[in-house]
């Protein structure tokens, strides 16, 4: 299985390419990412468990996404009942949580791993808060670690982004997908930099146009409803795009590694 190395310029293209995808059937990957934005709030209210659950479940979510986008470029009609038709393949969504426990448990790893030597100055800065509502100390004291935690997130991201659909699709194991999507991100590490500025000052754009509405005069609460189905469809070309990082690494799945 060889990774093709592709020029940073492959990052705009793989937007592009996502833009494209979500033209062709829009009520479809609207209805999945507003789907996938439910389990997320779901799981947000069920806490401290729903996070960790959505966690899990993040391979086997990745994996419909790109079955679905690459449902969409063969001109398939796709509705509801057939979004989980791709985890039917025996075994595969055993795999794939398992996959998304392992996730779990690294996450955690991590998390405990930068956090737990800055646990005095923190534990400082909560009390600071609780006695006298001073949120300072706080954003103060946990600044270093969050840039600690994006950075070795970005490592762990680089290992799960094609883990799924390798084994979905190329029937590798667990260790293997793991070792070839490590591999894949990093042969391909400023074509997906472009990628994630490029989201970012998408979303961020939204954020300020959203502002530039309040400032006319219109309400926070009407455009805070406003910016939901905007942010969904955007995360549409999102969740679509995924499916050309891969076929412009590893080439167009064909019909036999497909489920």
């Amino acid at each position: 299985m060889q990774a093709v190395k592709l020029p940073p310029s492959a990052g705009w293209q793989w937007i592009f390419a996502g833009w494209y995808l979500f033209r062709q059937q829009p009520m479809a990957l609207f209805s999945w990412a507003m789907f996938v934005t439910l389990l997320l709030i779901f799981g947000t209210i069920a806490a401290p468990i729903g996070p960790l659950l959505f966690i899990a479940l993040m391979p086997s979510i990745t994996y419909v996404t790109l079955s679905i986008s690459r449902d969409v470029q063969a001109g398939r009609r796709l509705g509801p009942r057939q979004w989980l038709e791709p985890l039917r393949q025996p075994g595969l969504f055993k795999k794939l949580f398992l996959l998304g426990l392992l996730y779990v448990a690294i996450c955690l790893g991590v998390g405990i791993l930068v956090f737990l030597p800055f646990a005095s100055e923190l534990s400082t800065a909560m009390q600071t808060l609780a006695d006298s509502q001073d949120v300072t100390p706080l954003i103060e004291a946990v600044q270093t670690p969050m840039i600690m935690f994006a950075i070795l997130y970005f490592i762990l991201a680089a290992l799960f982004w094609y883990s799924p659909v390798l084994i979905g699709w190329h029937h590798t194991s667990i260790v293997q997908s793991l070792f070839f999507s490590a591999i894949a991100c990093w042969r391909n590490k400023w074509a997906f930099l472009a990628y994630g500025v490029a989201w970012a000052a998408i979303f961020l754009m939204v954020d300020f146009i959203m502002g530039g509405l309040v400032s006319l005069g219109v309400s926070i609460d009407l455009a805070a409803t406003l910016q939901v189905p905007v942010n969904i469809a955007i995360g549409s070309i999102l969740y679509a795009s995924f499916y050309p990082t891969y076929i412009s690494v590893f080439g167009q799945p064909s019909e036999t590694a497909a489920p």
